[in-house]
C-alpha cells in the first residue's frame, strides 16, 4: 500500500506540473472530501453481513464502522482547531442510526458540507433507474429529519451513474471517478451539475512533502487542489489514526493555513467551490 501511494503522489506531481490549465480562479482552493461508508458499528448489524461486500473488499460492515467511529471524532477536533470545512460524504442508512455522526456534525462549530454517499453503499451501476431513484428518495427523506438538504453526491465505489436523477433531486455537485489518467485540478460543468474532479486519493502512505509540493502548484497556478479519503484509511486502530493526523494532516493544514492568510489559498467544500464555479459563469 506504501508503495503504491508514493508512486501514485509522484506521478501526480509530475502530471500536475504538465497540466495545462483551462479555467484559472482568483486563488489556489484547497478542497477535502471525506466517503463515510458505514460510519457506525450498528449498520453492521442491521444488515446482518448481506451489505459487506458493497463496502469493502476484506473487511465487514461492522468492522468498518467500528473504525469509522473511532476515526470520525479524530478528524472532526482536527478540521475544529484549523478552522476548516470539508464535505462529508455520508450514507444515507445513517439516518436510521441513534446517535450517528450526523448530529455530531450539526453540532460542529464548522459548517461542514453535509452531502450523500448513496443510501445502502451500493453501487449506482449497479442499480436501475427506479433503484436508484429509490435511493435518493430515501436520502431526502433521512436527512430531512435532521433538516438537511445534501447538494454533494459521492457516489459509492466511485462509480457515476443516473446523474439525470441527482439533479432531480437537487443535487449540484458530484465527484467523479478519479485514477491516474482521470485525476486533475478541475471543476467542470455537466449540463446543470458540476463535476468537482479528484486531484488525489489519500491513505496511510500519504506523505506531507509531495501533499505541499502539490499544494504549492495548485496555489502558483489558481487551480482546485481536491484530496479525499475514507475514514478507515489510515489504520485500524485510534493510534494509527492519530499518527497518521500527526504526521501528514497537521502539518499540511499549519502550512496551507499560512498561505490562506497571505491571501494566496482559499479552503472550500465541494458545495463553496461549486458555488464559486457558479458564480464565474453566470458571471461571463
Amino acid at each position: 500500500m506504501i508503495i503504491k501511494s508514493f508512486l501514485s503522489q509522484l506521478y501526480h506531481l509530475f502530471a500536475f506540473k504538465l497540466e495545462k490549465p483551462k479555467i484559472h480562479y482568483e486563488n489556489g482552493l484547497f478542497i477535502i472530501s471525506i466517503d463515510v461508508d458505514v460510519g457506525s458499528r450498528e449498520l453492521g448489524i442491521i444488515n446482518k453481513g448481506k451489505n459487506d461486500t458493497n463496502v469493502h473488499e476484506y473487511l465487514t460492515e461492522y468492522f468498518v464502522g467500528e473504525i469509522d467511529e473511532l476515526a470520525f471524532p479524530l478528524f472532526i477536533d482536527l478540521f475544529n482547531d484549523f478552522e476548516m470545512p470539508v464535505t462529508f460524504a455520508i450514507r444515507g442508512q445513517l439516518t436510521e442510526v441513534c446517535n450517528s455522526i450526523l448530529g455530531l456534525l450539526l453540532k460542529c462549530p464548522v459548517k461542514h458540507d453535509i452531502g450523500a454517499h448513496g443510501y445502502y453503499h451500493k453501487s449506482f451501476q449497479k442499480l436501475s433507474h427506479s433503484d436508484a431513484e429509490n435511493e435518493l428518495k430515501m436520502i431526502s427523506v433521512g436527512m430531512k429529519k435532521f433538516n438537511i438538504t445534501p447538494r454533494s453526491f459521492v457516489f459509492p465505489g466511485n462509480n457515476v451513474a443516473h446523474l439525470d436523477l441527482l439533479e432531480k433531486y437537487g443535487y449540484k455537485c458530484y465527484r467523479s471517478m478519479g485514477d491516474f489518467l482521470r485525476d486533475c485540478m478541475l471543476i467542470e460543468k455537466h449540463d446543470r451539475l458540476y463535476n468537482v474532479h479528484p486531484s488525489l486519493y489519500v491513505d496511510q502512505g500519504a506523505s506531507f512533502v509531495f501533499l505541499r509540493k502539490i499544494l504549492d502548484m495548485a496555489i502558483a497556478k489558481k487551480l482546485p487542489f481536491h484530496i479525499w479519503f475514507h475514514l478507515w484509511n489510515f489504520g485500524e486502530t485510534k493510534e494509527s489514526i492519530q499518527r497518521a493526523i500527526n504526521k501528514v494532516f497537521i502539518p499540511l493544514f499549519k502550512y496551507a493555513k499560512k498561505k490562506e492568510k497571505s491571501g494566496m489559498l482559499n479552503f472550500e467544500t465541494m458545495l463553496s467551490a461549486t458555488e464559486k464555479v457558479e458564480t464565474m459563469f453566470s458571471n461571463n
